[in-house]
């Protein structure tokens, strides 16, 4: 039996649900799906010019799984622009960093779910 996967850290949500590419007539049906781990891999080594042993430190799992995610990462991004498919974030196995609302009703941490926010105390 394998072992369960470990669940990865992600820092926030992306700040949109896709990319779309510009100039081309498309199907919206066809697109490629991205994984919040996969797009926190991308953001961490590109954009935040990181290291994979540092990210794989941030997000709390190991280099050569770091590597994993990020290569698969790429081919989705490579098939994306060639063959002009948007890119859809959603899924994986990840848990938000980030808390940074307060609950209305019991005053506790909110956090960042992929259907919005919800209270860690309530679940409101």
């Amino acid at each position: 039996m394998p072992r369960r996967r470990k669940i990865r850290k992600v820092d926030s949500p992306p700040k949109m649900k896709g990319f779309k590419p510009f100039g081309i007539l498309g199907n919206d049906n066809e697109h490629i799906l991205m994984q919040y781990e996969e797009y926190e891999t991308i953001k961490l080594v590109i954009h935040d010019d990181l290291s994979q042993d540092d990210a794989s430190t941030r997000m709390e799992i190991s280099r050569p799984t770091l590597t994993r995610i990020y290569n698969s990462a790429l081919k989705k991004i490579g098939r994306a622009f060639v063959e002009g498919k948007s890119i859809i974030f959603e899924g994986g196995e990840y848990e938000f960093n980030t808390v940074d609302l307060k609950c209305d009703t019991c005053f506790g941490d909110m956090s960042h779910t992929e259907n919005g926010t919800m209270c860690k105390d309530c679940k409101s």
